[in-house]
């Protein structure tokens, strides 16, 4: 492993820690105190320590441990190194953390605003794992095995499971604890789309030019990224012109406008965002 792989896995792994410790600390100070039970492994653990008393937190570790077996004797290799790692640090953080700080009530007297920090919180994270082909473990695995054995629907399926954790908490925890955790399971399922939209967020150029080499080099050169190019014709002064097809990161963005206003002030350009983008140099690119 030379190097560059070294840091990069380094930096992965470094973020995943940091993003397991927000999920940790967001299910810890404004989840369980509540009793808000918006789907996944934590929710269940919310439910659990209301039947039948306990913490969510030990709760939460025990299933996880039992879901990473499972997870291990049915999937084997198709189990992501990464989510393995993410579920085990989550696990221990849960547990370790009701020792190490004492948290007994909610933190503030204003439910609907550690409601909406409990879903912002676990949505950011929920979506920062799939952008980096990880997740937290617990309800992903069973929809792992769901898919390797199945033909269920994965999405609809856990979509329905968390449902039904939500319907559970109006029977334990009463109408507004219910309708709270409604709110967030609702919230959240959209959230998490929007988060990782914008993590994945480009800008798709199309240029039309008259001088399109320096800013093809600056593309190569300066953005490290490649274009491409196809000849055209204006059609109301039927004179040749060169249209510039390429896919930069926002910050990329900035410069090469800046850098085609200065280089070609008659330039035409047309920029649209795009979360979509799979080819060299982006997601599913080598």
């Amino acid at each position: 492993m030379n190097k560059k792989n070294k840091g990069r896995i380094l930096k992965e792994y470094t973020i995943l820690t940091l993003i397991t410790t927000v999920l940790v600390f967001a299910d810890y100070v404004f989840k369980f105190p509540n009793h808000f039970t918006f789907g996944g492994v934590s929710g269940f653990s919310v439910l659990l320590s209301g039947m039948f008393g306990g913490t969510a937190n030990t709760y939460a570790f025990v299933i996880n441990i039992v879901l990473l077996i499972v997870g291990f004797i049915v999937l084997g290799k198709e189990f992501g190194v990464k989510s393995v790692y993410v579920s085990l640090l989550c696990s221990a953080e849960l547990e370790a953390v009701q020792y190490l700080f004492p948290f007994e009530g909610p933190l503030t007297d204003q439910p609907l605003l550690e409601l909406v920090f409990a879903f912002l919180l676990a949505a950011a994270c929920s979506a920062v794992f799939f952008n980096m082909d990880a997740s937290s473990g617990g309800t992903d695995i069973i929809a792992l095995i769901l898919k390797k054995y199945t033909s269920i629907q994965i999405g609809k399926a856990l979509l329905i499971t968390d449902f039904c954790v939500v319907i559970l908490s109006f029977w334990v925890y009463g109408a507004t604890i219910g309708l709270f955790s409604m709110t967030g399971f609702l919230a959240k399922s959209f959230f998490v789309d929007t988060v990782i939209e914008s993590l994945n967020l480009c800008k798709y150029f199309t240029i039309v030019s008259e001088n399109p080499q320096p800013i093809c080099d600056f593309i190569h050169k300066e953005l490290n990224h490649s274009a491409t190019v196809y000849h055209a014709e204006g059609s109301y002064s039927h004179k040749d012109k060169t249209v510039i097809l390429t896919v930069v990161n926002r910050g990329q963005a900035v410069k090469l406008r800046n850098f085609v206003h200065g280089i070609d002030g008659q330039a035409f350009m047309m920029i649209t965002n795009s979360s979509e983008i799979i080819g060299n140099g982006f997601r599913g690119g080598n």
